[in-house]
């Protein structure tokens, strides 16, 4: 399933940007960065739980926030993109 994860870290606080490193890291192993704070994550519920809960662990929920965007299986015709930054198929090989 496709899940869109969004994040505010707030980097004015005491360890804000040692956290938002770590959000952005944690996010990087499950997905693909779209926009500086969005990432494309191709999960199962199993792995989704898993990087919930590693995402939740690392946040100031005073400060900062965290989304989940659940699209499911069949989200190629929900997503729409437009714009300079070209979109990519995050199911697809990758070529180093």
């Amino acid at each position: 399933m496709l899940i869109l994860v969004s994040y505010d870290v707030a980097t004015s606080t005491e360890g804000g940007t040692k956290r938002l490193r770590k959000v952005a890291k944690i996010c990087q192993n499950y997905g693909q960065r779209v926009q500086n704070s969005v990432f494309e994550c191709i999960v199962d519920s199993t792995q989704y739980e898993v990087m919930k809960n590693e995402l939740t662990t690392v946040i100031n929920s005073e400060v900062d926030s965290l989304r989940f965007y659940r699209l499911g299986k069949n989200y190629k015709s929900k997503v729409k993109h437009i714009g300079a930054k070209p979109s990519i198929d995050i199911e697809g090989t990758l070529i180093f």
